[in-house]
């Protein structure tokens, strides 16, 4: 389960200040929405995408 800071939070910063785990789960979570999500939910997810892609994806833990 997700025991992090909210989307209100982190929205406020920047991608590269998110923790491992904050990408991670907002990542599922907008993955799981996309044919709902409005072109500011595309953005941020898009966002949240090349943070991961950056850091060089997401180690499992």
């Amino acid at each position: 389960m997700y025991d992090g800071r909210d989307m209100t939070e982190l929205a406020m910063m920047a991608k590269s200040d998110w923790k491992d785990n904050e990408l991670a789960h907002f990542h599922h979570s907008l993955q799981q929405m996309t044919p709902y999500l409005n072109s500011e939910g595309v953005s941020i997810h898009r966002e949240i995408i090349e943070e991961i892609e950056h850091r060089g994806g997401l180690k499992k833990s």
